[in-house]
């Protein structure tokens, strides 16, 4: 089943030890999922996403986060489409 995946909305930031924007969007007209942070690779090949966690003692709990490849891979497909038509666009 492929997900729909709409209002991807990207906010650039001035990069900061790799974080380069933070991203919002709507899952399946349902679900509005935000504070998704986009970084470049240390390598330079590309970007990657990391996922809200919250700060409990010394340990990270996870927000939310996709639960298989699939769907993390139709959220990034989405989201990095988008960020190159923002920095085309420059």
């Amino acid at each position: 089943m492929k997900h729909k995946i709409t209002e991807v909305q990207i906010i650039p930031i001035k990069p900061n030890s790799g974080l380069i924007a933070f991203v919002s969007l709507v899952l399946n007209g349902n679900l509005f999922l935000g504070s998704i942070g986009l970084h470049s690779k240390l390598d330079g090949s590309g970007y990657r996403l990391t996922y809200p966690t919250k700060a409990i003692g010394d340990k990270g709990i996870n927000i939310y986060h996709p639960i298989n490849k699939k769907l993390s891979k139709e959220i990034e497909e989405a989201v990095f489409s988008k960020y190159s038509e923002i920095i085309n666009k420059i």
